[in-house]
């Protein structure tokens, strides 16, 4: 199991969100470097989102088709 970054967000509380949309989608979803984006350092340390190399692609379709977030 290969993880591979999806999309970047410099608020924590999006990637959860995020993280959460594609779990509901049946997705296994990780938020990586959160400790660093939720102490306000996101400009330099964005919130990585991760998922399995196996669901990439039906996690981007997912992501391209949500208007209620803005990915990096």
């Amino acid at each position: 199991m290969a993880l591979i970054e999806i999309a970047t967000f410099p608020d924590l509380m999006m990637a959860e969100i995020v993280r959460g949309r594609l779990e509901a989608e049946g997705i296994a979803a990780v938020v990586f470097d959160a400790g660093l984006s939720g102490l306000g350092l996101g400009a330099m340390t964005p919130a990585r989102l991760m998922v399995d190399e196996d669901d990439v692609a039906q996690a981007q379709q997912i992501l391209s088709e949500a208007d209620s977030f803005e990915a990096d």
